[in-house]
């Protein structure tokens, strides 16, 4: 975390100008470019906040984040909140940031062209290793209007019948998605990292080639490539698209478009926005997405169903599978459930799988009400457990605030900090693919 005193750093007096500390160099940003502001409010205020249309996260107890310019801040203080200047959005970028290669913005982060280009790499470069797969098709391309095709690649030492879309495979198996939500920058990022790892290191690294001998990995390294669009369409300052790019609700415009794919899973879906401009709304339907078809047609092709229909029903210790949905910010891993404060009917075991992702990230490992504080309807994490039983949980990557901080950290944090942090606990992850409710 930053420091506090940040928070006590002022709009000037003319409304026109905020001046901040990044690197120790201050710098001028127009009134109307987003920061965060701490608010302080009750689990009940953020979720009549997040309703209201506000674009509220996660903050430190009994405050939240709201994402806005001062505009923003004027309505809270109508409403009769205190919002103060917590953090920038925008971090400074490097010097070198306008000599990047081509297919990145943002001083280095990958456009979805790039990430589809890794794949295909990655499968030519290792057919042993690497099967790639077309799951499904983006919200735009279904309608004509461009967009992509939702693409997966399947990691293993092949065998006989691995990498197949298979409930009945022998070798169990973990699923890594990033960039449901499209700002969430250095999600794809590890994802990358993740799959680079395991393919280039099986020849000269024990534990990955102890993992694709054993496991099948799946990654699908952008979910939402649409959403990942419009955020790259702004460059060296991305736009803050979180939602896929379904316009066909509502008159929303800018980066108020599309549907909260992370609320729009079949399972327990209904417990969020029904305006088609807010930031968690949660589509007309569930499942309505196509992208979240795909990733849920996928899930249910690799993993055999091994929970009952219950709430209370626990997925056995027999159960294999694990799943990890990666998301910003937060330093958490969050574990089921997300639509209901109840614990879930695994959740010692999966606290004591947390605890071991933990050793090598150090997040606080808990609920939604433990963590970010608010229910979430509607998600992949209590899709494949709730449906599957697969050991399902979500990764929240990164602080709240500095350089590292927020959905658009600097690019060198993924190397310096994140891919650190985080390469131990996806090595745990797919080790314990084979029996993680026994860990």
């Amino acid at each position: 975390m930053a420091s506090r005193s940040l928070s006590r750093l002022a709009f000037a007096a003319t409304g026109v100008l905020l001046t901040t500390l990044l690197g120790g160099t201050a710098s001028a940003q127009p009134a109307d470019t987003p920061v965060f502001w701490r608010v302080p409010a009750t689990a009940a205020q953020a979720q009549a906040l997040t309703a209201a249309g506000f674009d509220v996260e996660e903050g430190d107890a009994g405050t939240v984040n709201v994402v806005g310019g001062q505009a923003v801040a004027a309505k809270l203080r109508a409403l009769g909140f205190r919002p103060s200047y917590f953090d920038t959005v925008y971090k400074e970028l490097p010097a070198e940031t306008n000599r990047l290669a081509a297919d990145t913005f943002y001083g280095g982060y990958r456009t979805v062209t790039a990430h589809e280009n890794h794949l295909a790499a990655v499968a030519s470069a290792h057919p042993d290793l690497a099967t790639k797969y077309t799951i499904g098709q983006s919200w735009k391309k279904t309608k004509g209007q461009g967009g992509h095709d939702i693409q997966a690649i399947c990691l293993t030492k092949k065998q006989a019948g691995d990498c197949t879309l298979s409930t009945t495979s022998a070798k169990p198996k973990f699923f890594l998605m990033a960039q449901i939500h499209a700002r969430e920058l250095s999600t794809g990022e590890l994802a990358w990292r993740w799959i680079d790892y395991l393919a280039d290191g099986y020849a000269t690294d024990a534990t990955a080639k102890s993992i694709l001998d054993t496991t099948e990995v799946w990654v699908v390294p952008i979910a939402n490539p649409d959403g990942v669009d419009i955020v790259a369409s702004g460059g060296n300052s991305p736009k803050l698209q979180r939602k896929n790019a379904d316009n066909s609700r509502g008159s929303c415009t800018g980066t108020n478009i599309g549907v909260d794919l992370n609320r729009n899973s079949t399972f327990k879906w209904g417990g969020d926005s029904n305006s088609p401009c807010a930031e968690t709304y949660q589509g007309v339907s569930a499942g309505s997405e196509p992208e979240v078809q795909a990733l849920e047609k996928l899930a249910r092709a690799i993993f055999p169903d091994q929970r009952g229909t219950g709430n209370n029903d626990p997925a056995p210790s027999t159960a294999k599978g694990t799943m990890i949905t990666l998301h910003s910010y937060g330093n958490d891993i969050i574990i089921p459930w997300g639509f209901t404060q109840a614990t879930s009917p695994n959740d010692a075991q999966y606290r004591r799988l947390g605890a071991k992702y933990a050793a090598s990230n150090g997040y606080l490992v808990g609920t939604n009400e433990e963590t970010v504080g608010y229910d979430t309807s509607g998600t992949t994490d209590d899709f494949t457990y709730g449906e599957l039983g697969v050991a399902s949980v979500t990764f929240e990557v990164g602080g709240s605030s500095g350089t590292c901080g927020g959905f658009l950290p600097r690019y060198t944090c993924v190397d310096s900090t994140f891919w650190p942090k985080n390469k131990g606990a996806l090595v745990t992850a797919a080790k314990a693919a084979a029996a993680p409710y026994q860990q």
